[in-house]
Order: C-alpha cells, then sequence, then structure tokens
C-alpha cells in the first residue's frame, strides 16, 4: 500500500508551501512571523522521518518571534523525488536555495541526526547563507568518517550496513517494521500513540523510502568516492560561526562520549550540551529541553547577523 503526498500536510499552528529551489520543488512548514527582520532558523530532519519531527519546536520558536521553516529534505515527506542529488553537496544547496526562495539571505540551520550533518556541512559548502548552525544527535562528519567504530553503537555500526543491501531495506520501509525498528531503538522510551504509525506511512509515499536510503548509502559511502573525498576535505574547515552541539546520554545511535570530539577542535564558539536521560530522537523525546536549549542559544545570537 501507498500513501499520498498530501498524507504528510498535517494540519497544525503552521502554514504549508512549495517553493523551487535546485532544480526540484521543496515543501516548507512555515511559522512565525512574516516581518524581514525577523531571523529565520531551518529546521532540517532526520532518516526516517520527515519535517513533523520538529512540530514542537516550530510552535514555540514561532511564539518566540522567530520566523521558522521546517523543510522536507530532497526525497522525503512533500517534496520531490528525483533519481539522483542525495549527495551532501546537492543536498546543502538546497537547503541554500530554499532559504534564498523563502526571501531571506542568510539562516540559522538547525538539524537532527542526518539533518543535523547536512547543518554542520552548510559553513564550508554555503557559507554566504549561512549564520548559524546546531546540530542534535549528530557528530560532525569529519569525526564520523575518522572511525564509524567511534562514532557509532556496535548496533547502529550493524543497521548502517544492513541499508546498503539493494531493495530489501527498502521492502521492509514499505511493507514491514523497519521504519518502527529505527525508531524503537531505545527501548524505554514509549512514543506517544500514533506517532511511529505516521513515520511508517510517510515511508509509503512513491520513492520515499529509496530517495531517503539513497542519502544515507551516499554518507555511509563517503571514502570510496572522489565527490565523498572532496566533501571530507571542505567540511575540515574550521567552523567561523556560532554553533550548537545537543547530545542525549542515552543515545543508542551516537556514542555519547566520543560525540564532541572534532566538533570541539573545528569551531570558533560551541556550545555542546548534553541531554543525559535523553536517547537519539532529541526533538520528540526531550521537546521541552530542546526548545529552552534552542530559545537560549538564538537569543545569544545576535538579530543582524541571522538576517541582513
Amino acid at each position: 500500500m501507498t500513501t499520498d503526498f498530501s498524507d504528510v500536510l498535517i494540519p497544525g499552528d503552521w502554514q504549508h508551501e512549495f517553493v523551487a529551489a535546485n532544480g526540484a520543488r521543496f515543501h516548507v512548514a512555515l511559522a512565525g512571523p512574516t516581518d524581514s527582520k525577523a531571523p529565520l532558523v531551518m529546521l532540517l530532519h532526520s532518516f526516517p522521518q520527515f519535517w513533523w519531527v520538529w512540530r514542537d519546536q516550530i510552535s514555540a520558536l514561532a511564539a518566540a518571534g522567530y520566523r521558522v521553516a521546517a523543510m522536507d529534505l530532497r526525497g522525503t515527506g512533500a517534496s520531490d523525488k528525483p533519481p539522483i542529488g542525495y549527495d551532501l553537496h546537492t543536498r546543502t544547496r538546497d537547503v541554500a536555495g530554499v532559504v534564498r526562495s523563502l526571501g531571506f539571505e542568510r539562516a540559522v540551520v538547525v538539524g537532527h541526526g542526518l539533518g543535523g550533518v547536512v547543518a554542520w556541512s552548510m559553513p564550508a559548502l554555503q557559507p554566504v547563507v549561512t549564520a548559524a548552525v546546531a546540530a542534535l544527535a549528530a557528530p560532525h562528519p569529519a569525526r564520523m568518517h575518522v572511525s564509524l567504530r567511534a562514532s557509532l553503537s556496535r548496533r547502529a555500526q550493524g543497521r548502517l550496513a544492513y541499508l546498503q543491501l539493494p531493495n530489501r531495506p527498502e521492502r521492509r520501509m514499505t511493507r514491514g517494521d523497519l521504519v518502527a525498528q529505527v525508531l524503537r531503538a531505545r527501548p524505554d522510551f514509549v512514543w506517544p500513540e500514533g506517532v511511529v504509525e505516521t513515520y511508517t506511512e510517510a515511508a509509503r509515499v512513491p520513492f520515499a523510502a529509496h530517495s531517503a536510503l539513497e542519502a544515507v548509502r551516499w554518507y555511509a559511502r563517503l571514502v570510496p568516492t572522489g565527490s565523498g573525498r572532496r566533501y571530507l576535505s571542505a567540511v575540515r574547515a574550521p567552523i567561523a560561526v556560532p554553533a550548537l552541539q545537543v547530545q542525549g546520554g542515552l543515545d543508542p545511535v551516537v556514542r555519547p562520549e566520543t560525540a564532541d570530539a572534532d566538533s570541539s577542535a573545528l569551531c570558533r564558539e560551541l556550545r555542546y550540551v548534553v541531554l543525559p536521560d535523553a536517547g537519539h530522537f532529541l526533538p520528540e523525546e526531550a521537546s521541552d529541553d530542546v526548545s529552552a536549549i534552542l530559545l537560549d542559544w538564538l537569543a545569544g545570537l545576535s538579530a543582524p547577523d541571522a538576517q541582513d
């Protein structure tokens, strides 16, 4: 059974819009004041999710006066799902293009998981549009490819290897329980009723499962490819913009003890926060804490730096 992409246009305290950027059409959930002086905060989701992961933060940030855009990354949710373009060079161009299409010159880019990897990549690959970055449950990509063993739990390494297989993960995402298994990696956290089912249904949107997996596969195969080596060389550059990194102390995917190993060395201005009782899916497992941390950090960023 497949799901129409309109099913991911979930109503709430936001507006759904579609914008053209980098040769594709992207869905964005927007909230907050439209005044051009309001800083734009761009929210990027992880795998196997879509924009809705940020539903609590959208409301909290908008209520505080920020213009908020939660984007469906290429290949997910209601955004286009072309057969190519799941490398991080293209994905950062996508984000930069959406920022400009929304009428902003710069944005604070906040990402979770693989969306956090995109956020970390923005200062190096799209510096003109990047005012600041925040990464949740996402080690800096330079650390990940020094040693996956040092960065990911053994179980996460096995899951990543499985996702490289052709076709089988797609079938399990659309017809089986793979989405639920990924989300329930921390067995002591109970998801609210209907949430896991919502993400499972979103994976059944035509081409969404394959597209999301292609992004995971490109990232996992960085080192053997020329584009991957060029990417890693670029993102090892020092990060001049303010940065925030939030890590769950009970994360079953990312090893908390090494999560900030490279970001602390590369960032000129880094705030590193550990939520000791939270796992990997921070925007939902610790939604109030994440909103409070983001608001406190954003308050320390000057508005002129966030939007010229």
